[in-house]
């Protein structure tokens, strides 16, 4: 069968880099969640939302889906926000399968794929997957893939390089500006003493 996306050549985690975005407002994006009905994206305005575009027979994707369930569990108390829009044929009929198989801890929808192309601008919808566009609190978004494979490709979308984005967008509640706090406040006392 022969389609417009293409798929990833390389092992990198989430194969794209994240691009520092010029802050837009996220455009609605309607999408359907398996036994929730209907959802729009601005119904988690208020979160940092990490929204990944998926196909659910994609294996970046599925280790993309692992890694971001591990960020939902430990961000997710702060505000994050990762959901799963499928965007490949017949993906009604398996996103529950991929929830279940791949352990997701977070909604987990899809949406048709043309939904996806004008969300992110790719006109001549040629991509590949997964796409991650990061979607500060204001519902603004900061950063996203583009939509074929770069030279950065390797660098900026490894596991560190979405934590740091996720702790940015979060602000000073993030592990990491809790432990450099913290180790300031230690020293300091500790000059002090």
């Amino acid at each position: 069968m022969k389609t417009a996306v293409a798929f990833l050549s390389s092992a990198v985690l989430l194969a794209s880099s994240l691009i520092a975005a010029e802050p837009q407002k996220a455009p609605e994006l309607a999408f359907t969640v398996p036994g929730q009905g209907q959802k729009l994206l601005s119904q988690y305005r208020g979160k940092v939302v990490a929204l990944e575009f998926i196909f659910t027979t994609c294996p970046h994707c599925q280790a993309a889906s692992k890694v971001m369930t591990k960020f939902q569990q430990e961000y997710g108390p702060r505000g994050l926000q990762v959901l799963d829009i499928a965007v490949n044929d017949n993906a009604d009929l398996l996103v529950d399968n991929f929830v279940k198989d791949y352990h997701v801890g977070f909604p987990v929808g899809w949406t048709p794929r043309t939904q996806m192309t004008e969300f992110m601008g790719f006109n001549d919808g040629r991509f590949v997957v997964p796409q991650l566009v990061m979607i500060d609190r204001k519902g603004m978004i900061r950063y996203k893939t583009p939509a074929l494979e770069n030279e950065d490709w390797d660098k900026l979308m490894k596991e560190d390089a979405i934590r740091q984005h996720i702790e940015e967008l979060l602000g000073s509640d993030s592990p990491s500006a809790k432990r450099t706090s913290s180790s300031g406040t230690r020293a300091a006392l500790a000059k002090k003493n």
